[in-house]
């Protein structure tokens, strides 16, 4: 098992990737605090049944991560627990409505980097910082080749492109504490984010691909578990790709 006594905390786990990150990462040892936006019985009902399934422990945790002061407190639950923390992935991501970008107001640019971004150093700022105190720790945001290649809505794109950059600085500065920190690129994925497109576009999208289909999130899960593990030591400030194949 990859993760066997690690302790992560993946935000955005209460469907599509997430889903299948905490999944993934309890199947691989890995005990977890499960970030979710809301309560949801269903949610604490699955995180009960996969942490019973695979012997370890899944918190649920609520934080609205738009709001500063609600990822402190949803910490202060975390550092309640009093256990390390080992692995954090930055998984939560919104995307907007499909407009060009002259038709893209400043408002919903500054909802999407909210989450998109701000969240993710907030959240990463705190989370390090517990992981400095053992001088080790992976860390795993959760990007797009969207903001590699610039081809989807320009708030999205440009969201996961400041994801990347923070990345790396990211990178440099802390592995003088012991933490790795990388990015994961998905391409085309099965999840909510994508499942109201239209069949013409998800026809053009698959066509560029090839593998020829849509991701499925426990295939990018995989990924990221590889990412955080101790088997991936020697690798830090960069992006993987995980597009099915697409080729410039």
């Amino acid at each position: 098992m990859l993760l066997l006594g690690k302790n992560a905390l993946i935000t955005g786990a209460a469907r599509g990737i997430g889903a299948a990150m905490v999944e993934v990462f309890a199947r691989e040892g890995a005990n977890v605090w499960a970030f979710a936006r809301k309560p949801d019985e269903a949610f604490e009902a699955r995180c009960a049944e996969t942490a019973q399934k695979y012997g370890v422990w899944i918190k649920p945790v609520y934080c609205e991560l738009a709001d500063t002061a609600a990822i402190k407190e949803a910490f202060r639950q975390v550092m309640a627990d009093k256990q390390p923390l080992h692995v954090l992935v930055n998984n939560a991501g919104i995307m907007g409505e499909d407009r060009m970008f002259q038709m893209t107001s400043e408002q919903e640019m500054h909802r999407i980097f909210d989450v998109n971004f701000f969240a993710m150093i907030e959240v990463s700022r705190l989370a390090t910082r517990l992981m400095a105190r053992n001088r080790q720790g992976a860390v795993v945001n959760i990007a797009s080749i969207a903001g590699i290649d610039g081809d989807s809505r320009l708030d999205y794109s440009a969201s996961k492109a400041a994801v990347i950059a923070a990345t790396k600085k990211m990178a440099r500065e802390l592995i003088s504490v012991g933490i790795r920190v990388n990015a994961l690129a998905p391409g085309f994925t099965d999840t909510d984010l994508v499942s109201g497109l239209s069949e013409k576009v998800v026809q053009e999208q698959t066509e560029k691909i090839l593998m020829k289909r849509k991701a499925r999130p426990e295939e990018i899960a995989n990924v990221a578990a590889f990412m955080a593990s101790d088997m991936a030591s020697y690798v830090t400030g960069q992006v993987w790709r995980a597009d099915g194949g697409i080729l410039s």
